[in-house]
């Protein structure tokens, strides 16, 4: 495909950044309620974190090695440039933010203070707190005196120091005071005083008590700046051919927390000549980002602000609604033979899945399960449960993912614990990750075998299915079940990687077979034929992906696109992608599905799994897509996309100019799609699927509509004689169905 990368494409970093500015944006919403916004400008601080150590610190590295390479959206010094712009203004948005929340505090009489603001009463609680909880964690080091460069951790927050006697000319000391968030809270709450309550930084707390840190030596003036660095935090895997893969990404893992600088962020307060001494003794250089910043770092720890003030300061908790066909104490795995089951996370229960692990952990007739793995909890009640099933004499196979970004340690626990319990542990396939996730139940039931597979859009991870919106599909389907045991199979013995006619499954046919897929919506568009794609995905970054929608767009093909993450591809350019029209909805739930509707000339194709349109998950991960093939599950999906894209209250238009522009429509009655989806889920509990249907109208309503600018070509030869290939094409599939059925 020819491309022309300059005018079609928008680089991945910048629209990431553009996405960060949309949670930025939700931390600014005075309609967002006062404590949740807290905790958007934490998520806003800890994505900045990540951008910094993983994409920010992978093109320093391409401009070290060659810096004439192209990568998608201009080069990677320019790039870098552009970046470091946002990163600024960004910076200054967040700081008027933080600045708006104080307000809002200061209305509910909550006031965080500082050292300088305490009462009398309130430095008495301080300096208590500090001797009792702080202090015995504190390790002050001299850094003049000190013969080593001291190694700050990446992402950490340090004070650097500075003390001196104003009526002596003796030298100034320099140390560095490590805040130990890991062990105390970044917060702490003080005792009310007068109706009002007040709240002080950990920061604080140290500065307030700095006199007593330093006591033997003779000095009166106390100076503390906030300082972090950010490191790069790609692995290094060494070729050792004699260390295991476990071994190898344990080492790295160390390695990773010396791993080069990519930005250092300095209290902007803090005398110049201070500044001078502090990097020259850690050895930063000018070119490691070096960004001045306000008196306090890591806001990411406002994820963690104390519930504080009265209900309406946070989101209302509602509860989840159970699932219309799972009655209490039935038995899931009888339940899901006779239907396919869909689960919607957070509006349903993860725990219906912990039920089913659990079910089958104790069902006498199971005989083994098989499971991915990629981010667990911290206390992972699915991994409790596999070893439960093990103790049970079931036989169990884990695929471990080791490399799954700042998870590796604990994936690296969890993997030793399963192993030592008797657990089959897989850990992957060299260069590639393990990215799908699926589960397959085996059970014995009389004479045959039955399976029971889980293919889903989310991590099995108790914590996070709380606040990522995901899908997870429960089926006895058995072409799906037996696939789903194919890929487990490959991922045993690399050399099987089976044939699946059911399952997108990357990197062997999920790209050309979504591309076959798009190129059947342009043949109907291009003979007059109703064609449409409804794609839900956290980014789409590839390229010949991007050419296809854009192909597909001249030919008439009435393309809606949900992206919660990056967006490469130009929405509504005219004579490029005038058909492709392109939301974004960040909200209280993190949006993680991956949904692909294809129209099929209104036959529909749909599917749900765990791939995004980036080169990496199509060619360089194990990823699976399902095919939904119930009716009412179908009809589930599109009532939740259909709301959606419904959605003006919390959806952003995505086109070239990345403004974020939210998607509002003072004529209609406004929509918050997660508060709609959470109230259709509750009327379907009580008044059944028949609620879906004007959804799903809805749906087909946006997409195909009178005025589509859908090219009538009249059919002509041409067109029509492949149809006899198709024919034949689709006659293979069965004989091999009933060749297969003989055999059995």
């Amino acid at each position: 495909m020819t491309r022309d990368p300059k005018n079609k494409y928008i680089n991945r970093e910048i629209s990431w950044l553009s996405f960060n500015e949309r949670v930025l944006q939700e931390a600014s919403d005075p309609t967002v309620p006062l404590l949740e916004r807290f905790k958007f400008l934490g998520i806003f601080s800890s994505n900045t974190d990540e951008f910094f150590r993983v994409r920010v610190a992978s093109l320093k590295r391409m401009t070290d090695v060659d810096d004439s390479k192209f990568v998608l959206g201009g080069k990677p010094k320019k790039i870098l440039a552009q970046i470091q712009e946002i990163i600024l203004q960004q910076r200054y948005k967040s700081d008027d933010t933080y600045d708006e929340l104080l307000h809002g505090l200061a209305h509910e009489n909550i006031f965080i203070i500082n050292e300088k603001d305490l009462t009398a009463s309130q430095g008495v609680f301080v300096r208590e707190y500090f001797q009792n909880r702080v202090r015995p964690t504190l390790v002050p080091i001299m850094i003049d005196t000190s013969p080593i460069v001291p190694v700050l951790k990446d992402r950490m927050i340090y004070l650097a120091i500075r003390i001196s006697n104003q009526n002596t000319n003796s030298r100034k000391k320099h140390a560095l005071i490590e805040l130990p968030t890991d062990q105390v809270p970044r917060f702490l709450v003080l005792p009310q005083e007068e109706g009002r309550q007040y709240i002080i930084w950990l920061d604080d707390v140290i500065r307030f008590c700095l006199n007593e840190i330093f006591s033997i030596f003779q000095v009166d003036t106390y100076e503390a700046y906030t300082i972090k660095l950010t490191r790069d935090a790609e692995l290094d895997m060494d070729d050792d051919v004699s260390d295991s893969f476990l071994q190898k990404i344990s080492r790295s893992l160390k390695q990773r927390k010396k791993g080069r600088p990519v930005r250092f962020i300095y209290d902007e307060e803090m005398p110049p000549e201070m500044l001078r001494q502090i990097i020259k003794k850690l050895s930063i250089h000018k070119g490691d980002n070096l960004i001045p910043g306000g008196r306090y770092h890591n806001f990411k720890d406002f994820m963690k602000f104390p519930k504080i003030g009265p209900a309406r300061l946070q989101n209302e908790n509602r509860p989840p609604i159970p699932h219309k066909d799972i009655q209490p104490n039935q038995s899931l795995l009888d339940i899901v033979k006779k239907k396919d089951i869909l689960l919607h996370y957070p509006y349903q229960s993860f725990n219906y899945v912990i039920d089913m692990l659990r079910e089958a952990a104790i069902d006498p007739l199971v005989v083994s399960i098989k499971m991915t793995l990629y981010r667990v909890a911290e206390t992972s009640n699915v991994v409790n449960t596999l070893i439960n099933a093990v103790k049970n004499g079931k036989i169990v196979t884990v695929v471990m993912e080791l490399q799954a970004r700042f998870d590796e340690e604990n994936n690296i626990n969890w993997a030793n614990r399963l192993r030592e319990e008797g657990a089959k542990v897989i850990f992957g396939i060299p260069n590639m990750k393990v990215h799908a996730k699926m589960f397959l139940i085996t059970r014995k039931e009389k004479t045959e075998i039955v399976r029971y597979a889980y293919i889903g859009t989310g991590n099995f991870n108790e914590v996070t299915s709380r606040i990522y919106s995901d899908h997870g599909l429960l089926t006895a389907h058995k072409q799906i079940a037996d696939e789903v045991n194919l890929v487990f199979n490959f991922l045993d013995n690399n050399y099987k990687s089976g044939n699946y006619k059911h399952l997108l499954v990357s990197p062997f046919y999920m790209r050309n077979t979504l591309i076959s897929m798009i190129q059947k919506e342009i043949n109907f568009a291009k003979t007059g034929k109703p064609a449409y794609m409804i794609l839900k995905l956290n980014s789409i970054v590839d390229p010949d992906m991007i050419e296809k929608l854009y192909e597909a767009s001249k030919a008439g093909v009435q393309i809606k696109l949900i992206v919660r993450g990056i967006c490469s591809l130009k929405a509504g350019v005219p004579g490029l992608s005038e058909n492709i029209e392109a939301i974004s909805i960040v909200d209280k739930f993190l949006e993680h599905s991956r949904i692909l509707i294809f129209g099929f000339g209104l036959e529909e194709k749909m599917y749900i799994g765990s791939a995004d349109w980036m080169s990496r998950n199509l060619d360089h991960r194990i990823e699976v897509m399902t095919p939904i093939y119930d009716k009412t599950i179908r009809k589930e999906l599109k009532a939740f996309l259909g709301i959606e894209m419904e959605d003006n209250v919390k959806a952003r238009i995505l086109d070239d100019a990345q403004e974020n522009v939210y998607k509002h429509d003072s004529n209609k009655i406004k929509i918050r799609a997660q508060d709609k989806i959470y109230a259709l889920l509750q009327e379907v509990l009580f008044n059944g699927t028949a609620s879906l249907k004007n959804q799903s109208h809805a749906l087909m309503d946006s997409v195909i509509k009178p005025d589509a600018k859908v090219p009538l070509v009249k059919p002509v030869k041409k067109v029509l004689k492949p149809k006899k290939k198709k024919a034949v094409i689709k006659k293979v599939p069965k004989k091999i169905v009933r060749k297969a059925a003989k055999k059995r």
